[in-house]
């Protein structure tokens, strides 16, 4: 399938997910200031011996909103943690803002008009990476790495992610490692939502896979909050309302194909965030990739992601699920956590399982 063809089922897609959008208006959104206000489970219309049954399912560290209210915590909600793949959806959403602050002309461009010496690679397979666009780039969609050419297919890939982070941070942003929380991360994101516990892209230091995210699950909310009021936050426009839906609700097709096993040349310094596997391929995408968020779309054999969660929930996952935000906009929540023993899209459809019988009152 050709780019072209792909953009324009993904536009699709997207106009017939935003039909089901119901996000409260602004005139009623309530947002954190300085620290949460709380509220019990009870007054926000849940049960609590659920909600434990929940925290003990997952262990580790958890937060849960409704109606931008904190309602329910297990663990420690102020403690930094790395977010692992987590982390992806921060990395699209100063792609959305360095399109729209004119740093990037288009989600189309070329990415080699950043990094000109994707120009000069793989001349036996006609120069495939010079093709490669911002838009591919968050889909993880470049074949970089990889026989297949940008556009062409799937591969979770954490040299293909590295390659993408610095092109944007260092090359559009003009930044460096050893500056991106003070020069791009708190003032463009972080402050903004007023986040408490001083959220890090540098989890484990400049020199050491920067661009790894280090932030406690009270704040990751934020962050949630943030998409769940579509790019606004309490009266003050972050991204574009559009952009915003855009993000969690443009799922590649089902049908898209996964890239092989076939590597090709990368960079000669060429980083990874995590993953060392050549060529790397971690996971399909389940028809449910958009713009680095997972969503609750279709996989190839017809299967939901999460069966029992609503079809516009979206979530962002590290590690196999131990790590995680999500958002279920119909119900006005947000769930947060990290360090759990959740693994795997069963698991995290458990998790969801229970947070939805915890409005019903049913353990």
């Amino acid at each position: 399938m050709n780019s072209t063809r792909l953009h324009t089922r993904l536009c699709i897609i997207s106009a017939a997910l935003c039909l089901a959008w119901t996000a409260g208006s602004a005139a009623d959104a309530v947002f954190p200031g300085e620290h949460w206000i709380q509220r019990s489970p009870t007054e926000a219309g849940l049960n609590l011996d659920t909600l434990r049954m929940l925290a003990d399912t997952a262990g580790g560290h958890g937060f849960l909103v409704r109606d931008g209210v904190q309602v329910f915590h297990w663990g420690d909600p102020s403690k930094r943690i790395d977010l692992a793949s987590a982390a992806k959806p921060f990395y699209s959403f100063f792609l959305i803002k360095a399109v729209e602050e004119g740093k990037i002309g288009g989600f189309d461009d070329r990415m080699a008009a950043w990094e000109p010496r994707l120009n000069l690679l793989n001349p036996e397979l006609g120069h495939p990476d010079r093709r490669m666009t911002w838009r591919q780039a968050a889909y993880q969609t470049t074949g970089y790495g990889m026989r297949e050419a940008p556009g062409e297919a799937f591969a979770y890939n954490d040299w293909q992610m590295a390659l993408f982070f610095d092109t944007l941070f260092l090359k559009a942003y003009q930044s460096n490692h050893a500056n991106l929380d003070h020069d791009l991360f708190h003032p463009g994101l972080t402050d903004r939502i007023q986040c408490e516990d001083n959220p890090t892209m540098l989890a484990f230091g400049p020199n050491d896979r920067p661009g790894r995210i280090a932030i406690s699950v009270r704040d990751l909310a934020r962050f949630g909050l943030l998409f769940l009021h579509e790019g606004e936050w309490n009266g003050h426009r972050i991204i574009s309302k559009e952009h915003a839906r855009m993000a969690v609700s443009s799922p590649l097709p089902g049908d898209f194909p996964r890239a092989g096993i076939e590597p090709a040349a990368m960079l000669p310094d060429q980083r990874t965030m995590g993953s060392r596997a050549i060529p790397d391929n971690q996971t399909d995408h389940m028809g449910s990739y958009s713009w680095l968020w997972w969503t609750n779309g279709i996989d190839r054999e017809g299967n939901r992601h999460w069966p029992d969660a609503p079809i516009n929930a979206y979530g962002a996952f590290g590690h196999g699920g131990q790590r995680a935000l999500v958002v279920l906009p119909d119900l006005q929540i947000v769930l947060c956590w990290n360090d759990t023993r959740i693994q795997g899209r069963e698991a995290e459809n458990k998790i969801l399982k229970l947070l939805l019988n915890s409005l019903s009152g049913r353990p």
